[in-house]
């Protein structure tokens, strides 16, 4: 079990946290997007709407990430085939997914 929140650190207002975003590499690939995606390990993968925190040169905060393979998370940041609003919806369905792949491995738990 791996607790997330043991190695928070606070650059400007945004929510940092190492170990919860090393949590994307036990996951696969949940961007899954087809015709690029390379499928195993994932990477931790910001949302990139201003909602989430994201601005300029700053990611989002570090809750709003998504595991995603190399090939996925290139092509949600810096490809052209898909709509802005299409790679949000894309990440948020991956959030969604990694986050609840979390919770029921057992990576992410309540502490009491």
């Amino acid at each position: 079990m791996i607790v997330a929140g043991t190695e928070r650190t606070a650059r400007g207002s945004n929510y940092r946290d190492r170990s919860l975003l090393d949590l994307a590499y036990q996951l696969n690939c949940t961007l899954q997007i087809d015709g690029v995606c390379e499928g195993g390990p994932g990477e931790p993968c910001h949302s990139n709407q201003s909602r989430h925190g994201k601005g300029g040169s700053i990611k989002a905060h570090d809750c709003f990430f998504a595991s995603g393979c190399r090939s996925c998370h290139r092509e949600l940041d810096q490809g052209k085939r898909f709509t802005r609003e299409k790679k949000a919806e894309i990440w948020q369905r991956a959030h969604d997914l990694t986050m609840l792949q979390l919770w029921q491995q057992g990576y992410l738990q309540v502490r009491a």
